[in-house]
């Protein structure tokens, strides 16, 4: 009989993929965590205990089968294991590398829970994928049978890409707009490299692109083309722009005070040889300066360690709570601190300090944490006298996003929109006030994650497929 290859996280320790040191990262966007080998991947995946109910997938929000492609990763059936994880998740390989697993499938995992530490989900999703596209296994795919019906996604992000590609697999003809000059969303210009590089995105899209899937960029809809134009043009439209609105601090429009995703959008097209007048001038450059990053978010994050990369004399991250209720991941915070970025919880801005038009420091209240409020969390409060000032050349406001005025911006009308500004969507579907249009991630939920954006588009594409009347059938197809 053959020996069980599972159930081994009592002999073999927890192990990540080896981190390239951080004097090394700290002078390039390359991706910090090498790959693992093959038997090293093996062996983490033996680690698995195999549950009879597994807290790994039920906590995913795709629901992937994690247990199942760790079995296969263990035995060496490699191209079974990526069969799983795609049948599931249209960008494992994505997921693997900006999940915030602590949070997810990792932080879920019972044998964690027991003491002996989690299964390294993500780096083993990453593994298995890569290893695909190296031995090509991932190829672009063509529909069984092709179909008059088409579909108009507006935004090239994790949402609108995961709908194209079920859509795609059904047969419907599909076009992609997005404002941007590249396919991605946020994935390209909103995520540095070091964490996503860019060919991982690139490759994905192009795959998309040779298997029909049409993109039509430098497209803002309400400018370039109405929305009704795209209306009448298809059988049925998805909106998935994303959210892309900066939350604001009151008297920050000095020199110097920037917004977090014009930050990284500059060093992200400087990573593709762009011209970049903005980075060039140093205002969105970081380059020998004091750099102060106002946010607790994974943008945060991404923001202190992009202005490491980029130069900075110092980078500190002021947070108005303390470190067990940031919201951004623990490993990230983890990252950066290697890295060299200071971090001053429990403390707040209270205005800035400039000197003409440029800034020159942050005015700072620490902070206490009061009572809980309606989630749970409790509230940061200011504590009186406790102020002090920063030094600062750049601020840069990692606040959130909020969602654009759709309804206004196009000039739609019957687009009903919540009270926070997000569109209208039944859950699952993503079905809208207007029929025949859909919505899908963070312009429904809020900003929210990458994960969640793909579980959107590929629960939508399947409701506008029924829609379109293929029925349960085509969507079995497309999720083959």
């Amino acid at each position: 009989m053959a020996k069980e290859p599972m159930l081994k996280f009592v002999s073999v320790s927890r192990d990540m993929p080896e981190k390239r040191a951080a004097d090394l990262r700290r002078a390039d966007f390359d991706e910090i965590y090498r790959e693992f080998a093959e038997a090293k991947a093996a062996e983490q995946s033996s680690r698995c205990s195999q549950c009879g109910v597994p807290y790994c997938q039920t906590h995913c929000p795709l629901h992937n089968n994690i247990p199942d492609w760790l079995r296969m990763t263990a035995a060496g059936r490699l191209r079974e294991a990526y069969e799983i994880s795609q049948s599931t998740n249209t960008f494992p390989e994505i997921c693997g590398r900006i999940c915030p697993q602590d949070r997810l499938c990792e932080g879920n995992c019972v044998i964690e829970q027991s003491g002996h530490g989690t299964v390294t989900i993500g780096a083993v999703e990453k593994y298995i994928t890569d290893t695909a596209w190296e031995k090509g296994w991932v190829q672009p795919f063509r529909p069984a049978e092709e179909r008059a019906e088409s579909v108009g996604i507006i935004g090239a992000g994790p949402g609108g890409l995961a709908a194209a590609d079920m859509l795609r697999r059904a047969g419907v003809q599909v076009i992609v707009y997005d404002r941007y000059d590249r396919a991605g969303g946020l994935m390209v210009y909103g995520i540095p490299g070091f964490k996503l590089e860019k060919d991982v995105v690139e490759r994905r899209v192009d795959q998309l692109a040779q298997s029909g899937v049409e993109f039509v960029l430098n497209c803002n809809v309400g400018e370039d083309i109405s929305f009704d134009a795209i209306r009448g043009k298809h059988d049925a439209v998805l909106i998935a722009t994303g959210v892309y609105k900066s939350r604001e601090l009151p008297e920050s429009d000095a020199g110097g005070i920037v917004r977090a995703l014009d930050f990284l959008t500059a060093s992200n097209r400087k990573s593709f040889g762009d011209e970049v007048e903005e980075f060039d001038s140093g205002e969105l450059n970081a380059a020998g300066k004091k750099v102060v990053v106002i946010g607790g978010g994974d943008t945060a994050m991404d923001c202190l360690r992009t202005a490491i990369r980029q130069g900075a004399t110092s980078v500190t991250c002021l947070y108005r709570r303390d470190r067990d209720n940031m919201p951004g991941s623990q490993r990230e915070v983890a990252n950066a601190e290697e890295e060299g970025v200071e971090f001053s919880w429990l403390s707040a801005p209270l205005g800035f300090e400039v000197d003409g038009t440029q800034v020159r420091g942050v005015e700072i209240s620490r902070m206490r944490l009061g009572q809980p409020d309606a989630t749970g969390r409790r509230m940061p409060e200011i504590i009186e006298g406790a102020e002090y000032l920063a030094e600062a050349d750049l601020v840069i406001k990692a606040l959130g996003f909020e969602p654009e005025d759709l309804p206004k911006l196009w000039g739609v009308d019957g687009l009903e929109v919540t009270r926070w500004g997000t569109i209208r969507a039944e859950a699952v579907t993503g079905r809208t006030s207007l029929d025949g249009v859909y919505a899908v991630g963070d312009i429904v939920r809020g900003a929210s994650l990458v994960v969640w954006a793909i579980r959107d588009g590929r629960d939508s594409a399947a409701a506008i497929l029924d829609y379109l009347g293929t029925g349960a059938e085509a969507a079995a197809v497309a999720a083959e």
